[in-house]
């Protein structure tokens, strides 16, 4: 090991770009209580990415529901 380093050119921040974006929101605080307590008993994680993945999951189940409701609905025109 160097006795002394130079981070004259050193960069605050991730080292690596993230396609997320920091905001504040509130939430109840049962709500991440919820994701606090899971998180615990799935061994450990970050609450934050839980509850990312059951936003993301929500947005992508709406657009399952919208493609069955319009087969559903395409193939009742055909039964008629």
């Amino acid at each position: 090991m160097k006795k002394e380093y130079d981070f004259s050119k050193g960069k605050r921040g991730a080292i690596v770009p993230s396609d997320k974006q920091r905001i504040t929101i509130r939430l109840d605080t049962a709500i991440v209580e919820h994701f606090k307590s899971a998180v615990e008993d799935a061994g450990g994680g970050n609450y934050q990415t839980a509850i990312n993945a059951a936003l993301r999951e929500y947005i992508e189940g709406k657009n399952v529901v919208d493609a069955v409701r319009s087969v559903v609905r395409e193939e009742l025109r055909h039964a008629a």
